[in-house]
């Protein structure tokens, strides 16, 4: 009997221009060369501070150079995934796996309750077997209203599931669906269905504001405090979620989700299921992740959060050698992966018969039983947190957890579909942003330095390309040194009189202007091409620079002081609410320094050096005519790169000296770096 056909049930493609990718990192390779012999050949011979600080710009070109090269490792091989999801209903029908879904959240005064009812709702209208489906919560707060939020959402999901399932509806948050909806199929039920979910949005917002649920909900909810609580002091959701569900459903395949990323493409769980069920490589699979997108972004993304060049592009060329990293939210787990299973090449899954196993026990007997498994003290001396389950001990547990799982011989799979699969709310003020990109940094840069640093944890156990492309994230907080260099100390010199860059007469200028030139043009490039603005790519690049001279310094000595034991490690939940003047602000695209903060302090100082440094070098090309031809020549570099961070450095200048609106630079924050960037330019002249 002929063997049946192997149909597949997910494509891989190639990613388009990659030729000319490869073309132009060449030739960008070439010029740094140059620019290495440049820095070599012309060594001062001169005075100590000029050999001092060529040194420095040469150590620092060589470290943006290194971090260009691990990044290019990471572009050189990028590809897509294509789900056939008409394949999977065809061969598999009805009888797919179960899915359990873990929602978590912590504190319902920055994760509001009624943001995490429409996640949870969301995720219960799926287009998937409503059987097949489960959702578990996680209230690390154990909160009284998010109970009473639940209690509603139940009554309105009778209402919400079926008009999902009935009218095919795609974004399943009724938030969202309520805000972009633009085809009515019946007028009257919709309006129906809204104004049921508006005054279930109202009540659940009055009793938030209040702080109170009514007399009968807290009854109802006395009897559940002590189940709610178990977890209340737990750290680890994600394990709790694990371990109990496992005695309750115990469905093959996990979903995690933060409780602010809604379902915004009901067949997601349907293209996931394409990578695991497919009968040639999707055994070898661990998980699949997702690009974690937001609805709430400006047109011109005045804080950079889609990163959409690195989800749309540098993701691929992750995925290409062995698989994305485990972003934390919006990735579907094989559940055996996170209790520690390692891959054998034996290995095999039958679909048909997975689910056959059913839970055969009393309700009590499971409260009792979960309660144990949920318990703070269950895991004490057991390798949960260590082998099975999310790792403990650093910000960024779901890198290490993602490392793990590929160190234990499974792959991943990175998945972004043309209708975005999740969405969630970015951060719509600088300081939340910079906020979370210290987090993010101080916790890559703390995995880097720790046992789970990829080059060593991962010696032997992945390919060395995936050793490096982790490594680019890991050293995310070092670039705050190189950079803060090319910021300042330019510009110090330039005061001084001391010529960095070779004289714009010079052939030696032409490394230096095309790697400059062609670097930032391809990048633009990029950028327009994964749908972004020209305005975009700019707010990205001012924004990058505010990263490395802020948020990664900080990260950066904070993990040296953790390291040396002078430092406690803390985790900061980002609010996802605002009052109604800084929302204002942010759609009208203008960047929020209303707070006071050290960063603010740094960005103000270094605008303000920038600023003065360019007034010094106008000053002295003005002084004598005869001379002016000849500063530009020999300055023209470091003038150049003065006045364009001063260009990126506008809204600081308005927010310092223009903006009456409360979201302008605090007074202090404005006189501090005054003061501040005058003694540096003093000591640098002196």
């Amino acid at each position: 009997m002929a063997k049946k056909e192997y149909v597949p049930l997910f494509e891989t493609r190639q990613v388009k221009g990659r030729i000319l990718f490869r073309c132009i990192a060449a030739s960008i390779l070439l010029g740094i060369c140059f620019i290495i012999m440049y820095r070599i050949r012309y060594f001062p011979v001169g005075g100590k501070a000029e050999r001092w600080t060529w040194i420095g710009l040469f150590l620092s070109e060589l470290w943006f150079s290194f971090y260009w090269l691990l990044t290019t490792v990471c572009r050189w091989n990028a590809v897509i995934r294509i789900p056939f999801i008409h394949r999977l209903s065809q061969r598999y029908g009805k009888e797919l796996p179960g899915i359990d879904i873990f929602v978590c959240t912590a504190d319902p005064l920055i994760e509001p309750p009624s943001l995490v009812v429409n996640t949870v709702l969301s995720m219960m209208a799926y287009d998937y077997p409503p059987e097949k489906l489960s959702v578990y919560l996680s209230d690390d707060g154990g909160s009284n209203l998010l109970f009473y939020a639940m209690l509603e959402a139940a009554n309105f999901s009778k209402t919400w599931l079926p008009f999902c399932k009935k009218f095919q509806v795609e974004s399943t948050s009724p938030e969202a669906y309520f805000r972009t909806a633009s085809e009515l199929v019946n007028v009257q039920e919709w309006l129906s269905v809204k104004k049921l979910y508006e005054d279930m949005k109202m009540r659940i917002e009055t009793t938030t504001k209040l702080n109170q649920i009514p007399e009968y909900i807290q009854k109802q909810h006395k009897g559940f405090r002590e189940w709610d609580f178990v977890s209340s002091k737990h750290d680890h959701q994600t394990i709790l979620q694990i371990r109990v569900s496992s005695k309750i459903t115990n469905a093959p395949i996990i979903l995690n989700v933060d409780c602010d990323m809604y379902s915004n493409n009901s067949n997601t769980i349907k293209s996931s299921l394409c990578i695991f069920m497919d009968e040639e490589k999707g055994d070898e699979i661990g998980y699949v992740q997702f690009p974690q997108c937001f609805y709430n972004l400006t047109k011109n993304e005045i804080y950079g959060s889609s990163l959409r060049v690195l989800l749309q592009l540098e993701v691929l060329g992750f995925d290409a050698n062995g698989g994305p990293n485990y972003m934390g939210s919006g990735c579907f787990h094989r559940r055996e992966t996170l209790c520690g299973k390692k891959y054998e090449k034996n290995y095999k899954v039958d679909w048909k018969k997975i689910n056959d196993k059913k839970v055969d026990e009393t309700a009590s007997f499971l409260e009792e039983t979960c309660k144990v498994l949920a318990s703070c003290t269950f895991e004490h001396n057991t390798p949960w947190g260590k082998e099975m389950g999310l790792k403990y001990g650093t910000p960024v547990e779901d890198v290490v957890t993602g490392i793990s799982i590929q160190c234990n011989g499974w792959k991943s799979i990175y998945l972004n579909p043309e209708r975005e699969g999740f969405l969630g709310v970015a951060p719509i003020t600088l300081l939340q942003n910079l906020v979370q990109h210290k987090r993010w940094a101080e916790g890559e840069l703390q995995l880097f330095f720790s046992r789970y640093c990829p080059l060593l944890y991962g010696h032997r156990k992945i390919p060395l390309k995936i050793q490096l492309i982790y490594s680019t994230y890991k050293l995310w907080a070092a670039n705050c040194l190189a950079t803060w260099y090319i910021v300042v100390v330019p510009y110090l010199c330039l005061l001084k009189g001391i010529s960095l860059f070779p004289k714009i007469s010079s052939p030696w200028v032409l490394p230096f202007v095309y790697v400059t030139f062609v670097h930032r043009a391809y990048s633009l490039a990029e950028f327009l091409w994964c749908g972004g603005t020209f305005r975009g790519w700019c707010n990205d690049q001012r924004i990058w620079l505010f990263k490395r001279t802020t948020s990664y310094l900080f990260a950066f000595f904070e993990t040296i002081l953790k390291l040396l034991g002078h430092s406690q490690l803390n985790f900061v939940v980002t609010a996802k609410v605002a009052d109604e003047d800084v929302s204002k602000r942010y759609d009208q695209e203008l960047i929020e320094f209303g707070a006071a903060s050290p960063m603010f302090d740094i960005l103000a100082t270094l605008a303000m050096l920038n600023l003065f440094g360019s007034l010094g070098a106008s000053k002295k090309a003005t002084m004598d005519a005869d001379q002016d031809s000849k500063v530009l020549d020999q300055f023209g570099l470091q003038i150049l790169l003065c006045l364009v961070l001063v260009t990126i450095n506008l809204p600081v200048y308005q927010a310092l000296f223009f903006r009456k609106d409360n979201g302008k630079m605090p007074t202090s924050v404005m006189y501090k770096s005054i003061v501040f960037a005058l003694l540096s330019c003093m000591l640098a002249m002196y």
